[in-house]
């Protein structure tokens, strides 16, 4: 099969984040071990979604992961030119959902493995791939965890997010929440008598707003764009009808932070804020949704110099959004974000990656093959 074949197969499968994924990483551990690679498949907590990591060559020796994630967004929206889980090709584009995010790379490593297989790697090469990236890099710390009974300490992880094939060494952290407040209906006649969860709420909200006002004023880091951390309100959803005392209400916010902040902690105040309304009376429920740290991979670093190498191109200082990199450095690991497609044709209606960067990218990791049989 060529990378186009694999791509075909993996975007056919449904495979959204936060559902069963045993279709997926059944037919991707299939695959690798006809190819003769060591496959562990590695079930999370939820039972019925998996990790998936592959070994080719010597496991005791250290080596480099090639690390991505079969999850995907939904693809709901009627904007679709096809169905979004059938792949479709019009001259170098290649239309379905996860094209870019990040099938795209998922194919490339496979339809590689071959070639790496038959190269007698003296250092490994192994692949991880992750679940639920999608909704907060869920799937992968299961997988960190085990990776000491699975290899030897790895030289480096390189995470193939879209970037254009462009090393990149840093991103933001992330930690994101959602607040309920449930207060106690009635007619809008008695506000006396009831408790207004959506008024409660406002003090809340303007927690956000002056939090993130402040977060722009620092501290600050050039290599970002905003070069600082920045906190928001997403979602808001409360009340039943206007003459209804509205007796519940959520709010879900995200916080992004620069190296050396931890993310949570700029959802601190906001938090603070919401259990002074547990004083008034209202039920305050604060449910943290998601979190991952911030990349940041120094520029002397060996792993950034092989993708110079590797690509031909100095890496990136950093881009605005996140990934599984970060939770690889904390857990001691060099790790690089460096992968095929654009994040800009991500998460939207007829997503594409182009015929030529898949190539470009299995070349690329051919390329790291012929390191690893030096």
């Amino acid at each position: 099969m060529d990378v186009f074949d694999i791509l075909d197969r993996l975007v056919a499968f449904a495979s959204v984040a936060g559902k069963p994924n045993g279709d997926i990483a059944g037919w991707i551990g299939a695959y690798l071990a006809e190819q003769g690679a060591k496959v562990t498949l590695l079930p999370g907590p939820e039972g019925d979604r998996s990790n998936l990591f592959a070994t080719i060559g010597p496991a005791d020796v250290s080596g480099y992961i090639l690390s991505g994630h079969m999850d995907v967004v939904p693809a709901g929206e009627p904007q679709w030119s096809s169905s979004p889980f059938a792949l479709r090709r019009e001259g170098e584009r290649l239309y379905g959902r996860g094209t870019s995010d990040m099938k795209g790379f998922l194919s490339a490593a496979l339809a590689a493995v071959p070639h790496l297989a038959g190269l007698q790697l003296a250092t490994p090469i192994h692949l991880a791939f992750s679940y639920d990236e999608e909704i907060g890099c869920r799937g992968v710390p299961h997988l960190i965890a085990r990776l000491p009974e699975l290899c030897a300490k790895p030289l480096g992880v390189i995470v193939g997010e879209p970037s254009g094939l462009r090393a990149v060494r840093g991103h933001k952290g992330k930690a994101a929440a959602r607040v309920t407040i449930r207060g106690r209906s009635g007619h809008s006649s008695r506000p006396d008598l009831g408790l207004n969860a959506i008024h409660a709420m406002a003090d809340v909200l303007s927690a956000v707003v002056s939090e993130a006002q402040r977060l722009t004023r620092g501290p600050v880091d050039t290599t970002f764009e905003p070069p600082f951390s920045s906190l928001q309100a997403g979602v808001i959803a409360g009340g039943q009808s206007v003459n209804i005392i509205p007796d519940s209400c959520t709010l879900d916010l995200e916080a992004r932070a620069i190296p050396g902040v931890d993310p949570a902690s700029l959802l601190a105040p906001v938090k603070a804020t919401a259990e002074v309304c547990a004083a008034e009376g209202f039920l305050v429920e604060w449910t943290p949704v998601s979190a991952y740290p911030a990349l940041s991979l120094p520029q002397e670093a060996a792993l950034a110099g092989l993708l110079h190498e590797l690509t031909g191109e100095a890496p990136l200082a950093a881009v605005s959004y996140g990934t599984e990199a970060g939770l690889y450095q904390a857990a001691g690991f060099d790790a690089i974000i460096c992968g095929p497609g654009d994040i800009g044709r991500a998460h939207k209606p007829d997503e594409y990656i182009l015929a030529s960067e898949l190539t470009a990218c299995q070349r690329m990791i051919a390329a790291l093959g012929v390191r690893c049989a030096a």
